[in-house]
């Protein structure tokens, strides 16, 4: 009886590993086949043919980083270790590196193809707050001129690779940003000067050393002297402040279920890659935190983010097309693009293209998605000198609430400052200069089902007085704001039954705008004027279906307007 119970053991013991790998490769079967699934219904849905996106798949091996040495102990350096399992996995073909439960300290993480590196619930990646753990590199392909800090993890040109699981990745950026006075309470100032660091002669900044406040200036200074050395770039180490997350070059991207948080920059940036999933992913920073983008694709094709969490201190999910790769294809920067089922709370912008756009974008949808106390709800920004074709973005579903300037804008001025700076500027909108390839082009957008519960202004279009913004259809739009619609320099905007609660002014401002519809545009009896028309140049508006009656004035028209500039339907 002994020794059959003991034999039984030895079976059952045996046969344990095999069935729970058996166990986790049907697990990690049956999610990417959710994934597939889920893709294919966001991609079916979107106005253009959206190009079929494979979910980066990995071997059965897994390679657990304290098999390398690492300790999770909040104090142990594990940038050794880590690194180590990653390399082992790649060589091996590709595979799982798992991270278990704890807290790992650690320098900076470079990703291997065919490598997942998966944070099991409860894992903690805790970069470095010692910023000369992340030592100078030239680019990482370490050809720049331009010398950046390592970023805490990356990859580059790297393929078929994933950071998954329920773990946390904390940035430490408490250590590398700095930080507007206006920006905190009293109480928190006190406590941040009180903890070191440099406040700025204007007493206006807090920054974490001298050397980081006068490192933009030092930069700036150098390059105009002459092109900037290595030795230069160290004398400003602290300023350098990396993004979090940087997959540059790469092809096959899956982003899944991971926190990322408190980034010295930017948080999750793609740059110059294609084929890209970024699934349930939460993104959280301080509010006030400078530059804090949550996800930034860069100059990338064929992407879906969807089913994500950002609360962040800039742009939620911004759009940057900038210049492409070598390895990348001529066209437009950023193509073929999903964003649905998100929530953005505090961000500049909840769904953002630009500054940059000289690279270009096309086919863009934009579905299903909740903005909560952003500055800017939908926030399209270019300038003169950073600007290129943007076309056919499609925008079918958002909800907002309490969206604390623009419900939707577009900005061709844009001067880097906050939404709420930018708003107050006195751009000269009259003023014409040359169109060339770096003219911002925005046009051929549909906007359509959206709600907006609190605003300062509803719909604002600046275009500029060379390059209009064009062709922009606004349906089935219904927003509650202190100002209503603001359209400057534009040419084809339809505004189709469309409802302004707007509290004070005029329902509909333009200034040398053109071909403009007004349909069915309704608005609360009372208020001081539905239509006012400044600029030479306005011609072309129809309205339709407008009640003016109930306005105490209907419409206005400057006196540098024509005559005919504005006509009723029957």
């Amino acid at each position: 009886m002994y020794h059959s119970r003991q034999t039984f053991y030895f079976i059952f013991w045996a046969f344990v590993p095999l069935w729970l790998s058996n166990y986790e490769n049907c697990a990690a079967q049956n999610e990417t086949a959710v994934i597939k699934q889920e893709i294919a219904q966001l991609s079916s849905r979107a106005p253009f043919a959206m190009p079929a996106i494979e979910v980066p798949s990995f071997s059965s091996r897994t390679f657990n980083i304290q098999n390398y040495g690492a300790v999770a102990d909040g104090k142990t350096l594990n940038t050794k270790a880590i690194n180590d399992a990653i390399h082992t996995c790649s060589d091996a073909g590709g595979g799982t590196v798992i991270v278990p439960p704890g807290t790992w300290l650690t320098g900076p993480i470079k990703i291997e193809s065919n490598v997942n590196l998966h944070l099991e619930r409860g894992a903690l990646i805790q970069f470095s707050k010692r910023i000369d753990d992340f030592p100078l590199i030239a680019g990482l392909n370490g050809k720049s001129k331009r010398y950046v800090r390592t970023p805490p993890l990356y990859a580059y040109e790297a393929k078929n690779i994933a950071i998954t699981g329920n773990g946390i990745i904390d940035g430490s950026g408490e250590v590398w940003r700095y930080v507007k006075k206006s920006k905190l309470t009293s109480a928190q100032w006190k406590q941040k000067v009180a903890g070191g660091g440099y406040v700025s002669p204007d007493g206006k900044e807090w920054w974490p050393s001298k050397e980081a406040y006068e490192g933009e200036a030092y930069l700036k200074q150098i390059e105009k002297s002459g092109k900037p050395v290595r030795d230069d770039f160290e004398k400003v180490r602290e300023f350098l402040r990396p993004d979090l997350v940087i997959l540059d070059e790469c092809n096959g991207i899956l982003i899944d279920g991971t926190t990322f948080e408190n980034s010295p920059k930017f948080h999750v940036r793609p740059q110059h890659s294609e084929n890209i999933i970024i699934r349930d992913v939460k993104v959280f920073s301080p509010w006030y935190g400078q530059n804090n983008d949550g996800i930034d694709p860069t100059s990338c094709r064929n992407l879906i983010v969807y089913n994500c969490i950002l609360d962040v201190g800039d742009d939620g999910i911004c759009l940057k097309p900038g210049s492409l790769a070598a390895s990348q294809k001529p066209g437009a920067a950023c193509e073929n693009i999903i964003v649905a089922n998100c929530a953005v709370y505090h961000a500049h912008g909840g769904f953002v293209i630009g500054s940059e756009s000289y690279g270009g974008v096309n086919n863009v949808f934009v579905t299903n998605c909740v903005y909560v106390g952003t500055d800017v709800g939908l926030r399209f920004k270019s300038l003169r000198g950073k600007g290129g074709l943007v076309k056919n973005i499609f925008v079918d579903g958002i909800s907002m609430r309490s969206i604390e300037t623009d419900a939707i804008l577009f900005n061709m001025y844009y001067g880097g400052g906050s939404p709420d700076v930018e708003a107050e500027k006195q751009d000269d909108t009259h003023r014409a200069e040359t169109a060339n390839e770096r003219t911002p082009q925005f046009q051929n957008f549909s906007i359509k089902n959206i709600v907006c519960l609190g605003a300062q202004r509803a719909i604002v279009v600046k275009g500029l007085a060379e390059m209009p913004v064009k062709n922009i259809s606004l349906e089935n739009v219904s927003i509650e704001s202190e100002n209503g619609i603001f359209l400057t320099q534009s040419d084809g905007i339809e505004l189709r039954n469309v409802t302004i609660s707007l509290k004070t002014g005029t329902v509909v401002n333009l200034d040398n705008s053109r071909n403009i519809t007004i349909a069915g545009v309704k608005y609360p009896a009372g208020v001081e004027k539905f239509l006012d028309v400044e600029g030479e140049k306005s011609a072309a508006i129809r309205l339709t279906g407008v009640d003016l009656l109930l306005a105490k004035k209907g419409i206005e028209v400057g006196k540098d307007v024509s005559a005919n500039a504005v006509e009723m339907a029957k």
